[in-house]
């Protein structure tokens, strides 16, 4: 029986310090066509931790949810880029 309580208050601490999942906006360059974006929301979705992608063809941006815990933005950034479509950061 203790055990099993250890078992449970370690997966509810486990549980609440996961990271909360951020948000970000990624400048695309070089989407030329309207299916450019499929291209890079797969590369963004096949990172580690991303959760959201949401890619905007006119504004040339891609909005990207993650945990901070698994994916960097440089690996956001580097996946984009590795497939045809540099991208930086948006300031806010």
């Amino acid at each position: 029986m203790r055990k099993l309580l250890l078992v449970a208050l370690l997966a509810l601490s486990a549980t609440t310090l996961a990271a909360t999942p951020e948000t970000v906006t990624l400048d695309v360059q070089r989407m030329t066509c309207e299916t450019c974006p499929i291209t890079v929301k797969a590369a963004l979705k096949k990172v580690p931790g991303v959760s959201v992608v949401k890619v905007d063809y006119a504004k040339k941006t891609a909005t990207v949810t993650y945990d901070p815990d698994k994916a960097q933005l440089t690996a956001l950034t580097t996946a984009t880029t590795n497939v045809g479509y540099p991208s930086t950061v948006q300031k806010k």
